[in-house]
């Protein structure tokens, strides 16, 4: 029975009836809640970063990463919204062999997503509105994807972090946002999520369009002038680091970005 119960959790099963009382344990976790209309069933989050106003008031269980495990369990929830990288492992075991019921989401396309509004809509007493994100979200993709599709796309080179350098790997959202906006990451092949990549690697892939967090993170790339994107002049800081957050946001984000690629020249 106890493995029956492990394997629910971790399979996200619908409880019987709406949660209550709602504890989100990743800030993209977090920002659904509150595209849901659902921040009166919060009694609890993992700070990650600047909060959105809506949910300035919801009390704290720590900061990304480091979870105080008494003070959610002094919550009684009914129900933890966490994502793969939100907790240490420990950490996540822990609140499975504690019992608690939680929706573990790991989204791998931008399809997913959208499902997952409507997943966490039904298990909050949302359903409507998560349905109803989840039609919005696809139609305005596959605008997105007609509006900016290109015969060839460009190679993108995109990165997380610039000391040591990382990148996306395959089945990312982010990868899944530069194809619908005609792009292509240049480690798609890459199985990794978040792979380290050496200059050298970047340098044998020719991306015609290099993006980063920052101008001070991408400056290191114009000792390489001999990169399609530096010499196009096309190294360029990510419009929006909503990105990197998966929540409904995201389609805003993704639209910022194909406005930006719209103007990429090829070599």
């Amino acid at each position: 029975m106890r493995a029956l119960l492990a394997a629910c959790l971790l399979l996200a099963c619908a409880p019987l009836v709406a949660a209550q009382r709602v504890v989100s344990l990743a800030p993209s976790m977090s920002e659904i809640m509150l595209e849901l209309g659902a921040t009166d069933r919060l009694v609890g989050m993992l700070d990650g970063g600047e909060r959105p106003n809506g949910l300035a008031q919801v009390p704290s269980v720590g900061r990304f990463g480091t979870l105080e495990l008494e003070t959610l369990l002094s919550l009684d929830a009914d129900l933890i919204l966490l994502t793969p990288g939100s907790l240490p492992d420990a950490q996540q075991h822990q609140l499975q062999e504690l019992g608690l019921p939680y929706y573990l989401g790991e989204p791998r396309s931008l399809e997913q997503l959208a499902e997952q509004f409507a997943e966490i809509g039904a298990r909050v007493g949302r359903a409507e509105r998560g349905r109803e994100l989840r039609a919005r979200f696809l139609s305005g993709v596959d605008g997105l994807r007609a509006r900016y599709r290109r015969q060839v796309p460009v190679p993108v080179f995109y990165q997380i972090w610039h000391q040591p350098l990382y990148t996306i790997g395959t089945r990312q959202l982010i990868g899944e946002a530069l194809a619908v906006c005609g792009a292509r990451n240049v480690f798609d092949d890459l199985s990794l999520p978040a792979p380290q990549v050496s200059v050298e690697a970047v340098l044998a892939r020719e991306p015609q369009v290099i993006l980063g967090g920052s101008g001070a993170e991408l400056q290191h790339w114009q000792a390489w002038p001999q990169l399609p994107a530096v010499r196009l002049g096309q190294v360029w800081t990510v419009p929006d680091k909503g990105l990197e957050r998966p929540s409904f946001q995201m389609l805003a984000a993704t639209e910022r970005l194909c406005k930006l690629l719209a103007g990429a020249r090829l070599r």
